[in-house]
């Protein structure tokens, strides 16, 4: 049975009474079809080879939650360094914005994980089951021999599927090798991260085998933003509704070029008459575009009545990239990424801390005055670095110990000295800061921290 014809008062995937009503698209070929597939594949092999390309001794991409060091692209950060997270989550979603603002859903319809895995299950779907036509017939069939195999068969590919990216993914956090160790051992001794793996799996599976495409209906907030981010001049898919009403079979007279053959309504994974205007189940995923461009091609007719454009442009009015928008859009992204470039050039490859230790402010010891701190340096380079420590300021009388030899501090680790500053008690009455410089031997990178001395009567 055919689906009802779309409408703008109801998603076509959801029947009266609330059910969930199944999609069969229909296949298309086409420019924007194979350029999506190509950009496809390229997506998901970044996804699943980025772990393994080794970067100054560490994957590409690792965000060791264990060990809280995160790797990125040759850059180690720790704990400490995770604010300069702010401007990179900040930044890609203002970079979404902005390039919504001048290419549409662009991002939905060509990048979106959503989208990308969604191309490679109906590719799997049509390899068991058939056309759009045969998996409509399927539907409608008893259950029999063939029927189980070929329903079965589809979802056990769509579990390896869900499993591989789920594997893939977590050695984002793992890394190759812990992955490989983890996948000889048993499950038991590494339970959390087995569970991990059971949850995204099924949760990605049953996403393939029932949710898809309700996914960016009912839960994706991006369509229902869309009317905020995007105006006139914003590309779009759109019709032609000038060229292509009124709509007639080919012959008839004073009839537009829209021959109303519902190819753009087949072919559509979300189930939309792109003919009624912009919608917020359209993903802008170009199918509509080649389906119609197709027929287009066979009645000797011009291409593009279904095109990407935008609304002004639809309307026959031109397009303005350089808008307002998109200037104040230009503006705070620049602003943004000279913010981020300082808070990156602030880091250093080595964190220091200076702390009094617990306990008393101070120890009077006959006629000295005692101060102890706990000074931690933290390496966040791949090598062993040597780093040379001194304290100066303070009376005439101030020496110190606890790390005057130097201290050595191996590939991404931690030492801790404690450090017990001395001084007369006549010059230690009082306050007066410290200064404890830690140089690195080897990078010639210098580190001050401050610390107040603290004496009687402070």
């Amino acid at each position: 049975m055919a689906l009802p014809a779309p409408t703008l008062e109801s998603v076509t995937t959801i029947r009266d009474d609330g059910s969930r009503r199944f999609l069969h698209t229909a296949n298309v070929r086409g420019l924007f079809t194979t350029l999506r597939g190509i950009a496809g594949f390229l997506l998901l092999a970044v996804y699943v080879v980025l772990p393994w390309i080794p970067v100054n001794g560490n994957p590409a991409v690792f965000l060791d939650l264990a060990n809280r060091q995160f790797h990125l692209f040759g850059l180690t950060f720790v704990m400490q360094d995770l604010w300069v997270a702010f401007f990179l989550i900040s930044g890609v979603g203002f970079s979404l914005f902005y390039v919504t603002a001048l290419l549409g859903r662009v991002w939905c319809g060509w990048a979106c994980p959503q989208t990308v895995y969604l191309d490679v299950i109906h590719r799997i779907e049509r390899f068991f089951e058939g056309d759009a036509p045969s998996r409509e017939r399927l539907d409608r069939s008893p259950w029999t021999a063939e029927k189980t195999l070929r329903r079965g068969g589809k979802q056990f590919v769509f579990f390896l599927f869900s499993a591989g990216l789920s594997h893939a993914f977590l050695c984002y956090y793992v890394s190759p090798a812990g992955l490989m160790a983890m996948m000889h051992g048993a499950p038991s001794e590494h339970w959390g991260s087995f569970v991990f793996v059971f949850l995204m799996t099924a949760a990605l599976w049953f996403n393939f085998a029932w949710f898809r495409e309700q996914f960016c209906i009912v839960l994706c907030p991006y369509g229902r933003l869309q009317s905020a981010l995007i105006d006139s001049d914003s590309l779009v898919i759109g019709y032609d509704t000038k060229r292509g009403e009124p709509r007639g079979k080919k012959g008839t007279e004073g009839a537009g070029d829209c021959v109303d053959c519902l190819r753009c309504v087949k072919v559509c994974p979300t189930g939309i008459d792109i003919r009624q205007g912009l919608q917020m189940e359209c993903i802008g995923c170009a199918a509509c575009v080649d389906a119609c461009d197709e027929v287009m091609t066979k009645l000797d007719r011009p291409r593009g009545l279904v095109r990407y454009d935008s609304l002004n442009g639809f309307a026959g009015k031109a397009r303005r990239i350089i808008r307002p928008r998109i200037l104040l859009y230009t503006g705070l992204m620049l602003l943004g990424a000279a913010a981020m470039s300082y808070a990156l050039s602030t880091l250093r490859p080595v964190t220091v801390s200076v702390i009094r230790m617990t306990g008393a402010p101070y120890i009077v010891a006959g006629d000295e005055v005692r101060n102890q701190f706990l000074l931690r340096v933290l390496n966040k380079r791949n090598a062993t670095q040597n780093f040379k420590v001194t304290v100066t300021d303070g009376p005439r009388t101030l020496r110190w110990s606890g790390a005057e030899d130097g201290i050595t501090v191996g590939p991404l680790g931690e030492e801790m000295r404690t450090i017990v500053v001395v001084t007369s008690r006549a010059e230690g009455h009082g306050t007066f800061p410290l200064n404890v410089h830690v140089n690195s031997v080897e990078h010639q990178t210098r580190i001050e921290k401050t610390v107040p001395f603290l004496g009687p009567g402070h």
